[in-house]
């Protein structure tokens, strides 16, 4: 149920990209202390992007979960940023990143919902 997109101007080799993505859904589900099974990890790299009038690495993040806890979410972006950072090169004040807590009746799973 919890679903990262991950969005970069940064062109990632296919080596990299699936090294990430593997990194990014083990974080995912260690730190919302759900089943990796469900996480779902979404890349898309080398659109135009622009922040702060520069277009140096930069990165924007959505993070949505079931049950996600507001008071986990500085928690939360310090891991995420520091993740991006360590293997990606981009500074965390290049990093916007998005939260948001799903309802269980608005997310559907195998013809259903949670």
């Amino acid at each position: 149920m919890p679903l990262l997109k991950l969005q970069t101007n940064l062109t990632i080799d296919q080596d990299k990209r699936a090294q990430l993505l593997k990194q990014l859904s083990q974080n995912v589900a260690e730190q919302l202390g759900k089943p990796e099974r469900y996480v779902m990890i979404s890349l898309e790299h080398n659109p135009d992007m622009l922040f702060a009038g520069s277009d140096q690495p930069l990165a924007y993040l959505e993070l949505k979960s079931i049950g996600l806890p507001v008071a986990s979410c500085k928690e939360l972006s310090n891991n995420l940023c520091g993740l991006l950072e360590s293997l990606l090169g981009i500074k965390p004040d290049r990093i916007y990143i998005e939260f948001a807590d799903a309802p269980r009746a608005q997310w559907g799973w195998n013809g259903g919902t949670f």
